[in-house]
């Protein structure tokens, strides 16, 4: 099948995706939410990526915006109002 820009660009949709490699217990955690997925990780890391991207979409809403049309300085905001750095940050 052959996809055209226009084709991929109407059915994109942005999302959070949290991925953590710290579980020792052989689970494989999958969360699916509004939004966002979150791979992996120990029960409270996993927990806690799961928070994050929920407060992410409570913040989203709150703004009465949608993550497939927010700016890259809001999506920034959001994440630094929930503690978040941007990645070049230490």
């Amino acid at each position: 099948m052959v996809f055209s820009t226009s084709m991929v660009r109407d059915t994109a949709k942005s999302v959070l995706l949290g991925l953590a490699f710290d579980a020792r217990d052989g689970h494989k955690r999958i969360t699916k939410g509004k939004n966002f997925y979150i791979l992996g990780g120990s029960k409270d890391t996993h927990k806690a990526l799961a928070e994050t991207a929920v407060e992410f979409n409570v913040e989203l809403d709150r703004r009465h915006k949608d993550l497939n049309n927010i700016s890259r300085e809001e999506f920034y905001d959001i994440a630094n109002k929930l503690g978040l750095r941007r990645p070049s940050e230490k």
